[in-house]
């Protein structure tokens, strides 16, 4: 999943101006932002633990608007920085905006624009990558937010190279995370870009939080569809999809049922949904095969066909590819992490007969045995809003 592109050598000798440190990192909080994701960069980058050889930062908390800021819980903070201050920073962390659908402070963006400009580097934390699109810093590069946003990102933004399986992903001079907890794995990976493995380490067991996590947002993806899509007539073809999994059928099906082209259906459900309608038909069929692996005792051969998948090594290619796991595999670790009481009360581990899953399943657990997760520095260009599987031209 690792690329090299050429967007990685001119962000590499780009400088910073004679007034930005590399130590200083500036974060920029807005009102209505969830607090969550704002206090993490304020505690990777804001707190002194060179006792544990953590190297300090200089950390200028920053208001990008007028205040008082009010977060989630109705609480009320005051940044004793405004915009002016990102002037002095290196880098600078958006760590969330409020609404995907506003346009963010005019001010802002030229604070962002100029803090690029001056070779800073620019991160967004899950929303927080929607101000770095309208800034235009997204344009022509390849980024990721949290997977419920992504077809949003995508579609509002086609010139960004939306993936939405990554958890983080570094473009160079303009990185970008998914949703909640990845913030923390770009804040890290930041610490070790700067400083080295042991710096990163040294501050992962600080935060009682993995050095490096495995995989991606793939295992956390649901069936939902986006808001923007129900009112849309291509919302009933894309419902009879999710109903009929269990089918083989490709993308011409869909489009028949849609009474378009092949072509003007690609373009109709991209525009709609952030998402080239192969790739998303794949995801879909994994998700499935992932809730019968969790769910019923079905063996992979019958998982395969209930899913749609021409074969089980089909199956085992796509399922492997996004979940870096094998379905079996996944299988053996999520019931091995599965609470005792939780088996106990399980009716296949009962004898009981096999059934389709409910429709609500628990949640997916990662598997021990994933792949190591490889962030991406750079990417090569793919087209917008895409999460595409090279080579894959034909039906799952």
């Amino acid at each position: 999943m690792s690329h090299d592109s050429a967007a990685a050598p001119e962000a590499a000798a780009r400088k910073l101006s004679g007034r930005r440190r590399k130590e200083i990192v500036a974060v920029l909080l807005f009102s209505g932002g969830p607090i969550f994701e704002s206090s993490i960069p304020l505690s990777v980058f804001g707190i002194d633990r060179q006792d544990a050889g953590v190297p300090r930062y200089r950390l200028l908390v920053c208001a990008g608007e007028e205040g008082p800021l009010r977060t989630t819980g109705g609480l009320e903070l005051t940044a004793p920085q405004g915009l002016e201050a990102i002037s002095r920073a290196g880098t600078v962390v958006v760590p969330a905006w409020r609404s995907i659908t506003s346009p963010p402070p005019e001010e802002a963006l030229d604070a962002l624009r100029r803090a690029h400009e001056e070779g800073a580097r620019i991160v967004g934390l899950c929303t927080g990558a929607f101000v770095l699109a309208a800034a235009g810093l997204l344009d022509g590069r390849p980024a990721t937010t949290h997977w419920m946003y992504a077809p949003t990102l995508a579609k509002r933004y086609p010139s960004v190279h939306v993936d939405p399986r990554e958890l983080f992903v570094d473009d160079g001079d303009v990185l970008t995370s998914a949703g909640t907890a990845a913030g923390i794995d770009l804040c890290l990976h930041i610490v070790r870009t700067d400083h080295g493995n042991e710096a990163a380490g040294a501050l992962a067991r600080r935060l009682v939080v993995p050095p490096r996590r495995s995989g991606g947002q793939e295992r956390y993806l649901d069936r939902s569809l986006p808001e923007e899509i129900g009112a849309d007539p291509l919302a009933e073809v894309v419902a009879w999809a999710l109903e009929h999994l269990h089918e083989q059928f490709d993308v011409e099906t869909l489009a028949a049922r849609a009474y378009m082209s092949r072509r003007t259906f690609d373009r109709r459900f991209r525009s709609l949904t952030g998402s080239a309608p192969l790739q998303w038909l794949i995801t879909q069929r994994v998700l499935q095969a992932q809730r019968l692996l969790e769910t019923s005792d079905y063996s992979v051969d019958e998982v395969a066909g209930r899913c749609g998948f021409r074969s089980p090594v089909a199956l085992r290619g796509h399922f492997r590819r996004q979940l870096g796991s094998s379905p079996a595999a996944y299988r053996a670790a999520y019931r091995a992490r599965r609470p005792q009481g939780d088996r106990q009360a399980d009716p296949d581990s009962a004898g009981a007969s096999r059934s389709l899953p409910p429709s609500d399943p628990p949640a997916a657990l990662p598997p021990e045995n994933a792949v190591p997760f490889q962030t991406r520095r750079t990417a090569t260009p793919m087209p917008a809003g895409a999460a595409s599987v090279p080579g894959q031209r034909s039906a799952p």
